[in-house]
């Protein structure tokens, strides 16, 4: 299996969460790869980084049976734009694509003007770049975080709305028409019905694109973050019940592409101070528990947690074993982390 979303921390921030100890989990769970952020503490913008975090990665995931790769991520400065796509195309598929901001989350990498993001559009265009470049798609401007409050943690939602991410994919789809950018749109953590649909209308006017979707939004709404306790919060937000459906269903149906976790561990102390992101990497297993449950094939599970990353990101194509105790495993991989009942239960 493989989980293509991952933020794993480590270096500045090992207090969060290591590389070692996520390549543990993951083994436990079932994966074989894991493709990292690049909002890492210091980020991974620069070749030197990239070179000691694949290093690191390859090290640790020998240990338990898991393949690292990580993102390049892309700044406002053209010229590292141009960097990163021809680092990606050397070291393909350790660094098996790029990643992209669109608005400001955790790192604060986010690229967030109209004329910065076509011209980074335009420099991957210029460069003839072809391959993967993965969105965090929301809309700074639509964003207001003096609505948001610490003692309600479903308040997030309506800091970071529904318009912000479909704005967004809307934005990202024209400049991608615009400068001619010749690569594959994946739209990460996909949280709402209308971006959905974006995606799937992109689809039909054959833009090379596609989208993931999480396990927190496929089973979670915005009324389950009014727990503070639960610390239910994450960027995009958790949303209305009718888009909690619709990503659930979109699984099932085979609308949405793939399941990725967005693991974004944090102290509990930073989450009782508002940071945004939950360990959900066991929660991979508990989704697939839920789809099992509401008539998925295991043919159908395994194009959602491999088969179709494999063919987005044009991997070589190889099989995989799917769990069969996937509530047994979530359990227990939940238990690796600061409290058993943080965020899931």
């Amino acid at each position: 299996m493989i989980d293509s979303h991952v933020h794993l921390r480590d270096w500045n921030e090992s207090e969060k969460e290591t590389i070692s100890h996520a390549m543990k989990v993951a083994g436990l769970l079932g994966f074989t790869w894991l493709f990292d952020m690049p909002n890492t503490k210091p980020p991974l913008t620069e070749e030197d980084l990239i070179l000691k975090r694949l290093e690191e990665g390859k090290s640790e995931g020998e240990k338990h049976g898991v393949r690292y790769s990580l993102y390049a991520g892309l700044t406002s400065d053209t010229d590292q734009v141009r960097r990163m796509v021809l680092l990606q195309k050397r070291l393909f598929p350790d660094v098996v694509g790029l990643k992209l901001f669109l608005s400001h989350s955790t790192g604060n990498m986010g690229i967030v003007s109209e004329e910065e993001q076509e011209n980074v559009f335009s420099a991957l265009a210029d460069a003839s770049y072809r391959g993967v470049l993965v969105l965090h798609a929301e809309k700074e401007s639509l964003n207001d975080m003096s609505l948001f409050s610490l003692d309600d943690f479903s308040t997030h939602s309506k800091a970071r709305p529904s318009e912000s991410e479909i704005e967004s994919i809307r934005d990202a789809l024209e400049l991608a028409d615009k400068t001619g950018f010749k690569g594959h749109l994946h739209i990460a953590h996909i949280s709402t019905r209308k971006g959905v649909e974006e995606v799937l209308d992109a689809k039909k006017r054959n833009v090379d694109i596609s989208m993931g979707a999480t396990p927190h939004h496929a089973l979670y709404t915005s009324d389950d973050a009014k727990d503070k306790k639960r610390y239910l919060k994450m960027n995009p937000p958790l949303r209305s019940e009718e888009d909690r459906a619709f990503i659930f269903s979109s699984l099932l149906e085979g609308k949405i592409d793939n399941v990725e976790s967005d693991h974004a561990p944090h102290t509990l102390e930073d989450k009782e101070r508002g940071a945004s992101g939950i360990p959900s990497l066991p929660a991979m297993l508990l989704l697939m528990h839920k789809l099992r449950e509401n008539g998925a094939s295991e043919d159908h599970i395994k194009d959602l947690y491999g088969r179709n990353i494999q063919k987005i990101f044009n991997l070589p194509e190889y099989d995989f074993n799917l769990p069969p105790d996937d509530e047994n495993l979530f359990e227990k991989a939940m238990a690796e982390y600061p409290v058993k009942s943080f965020c899931w239960v």
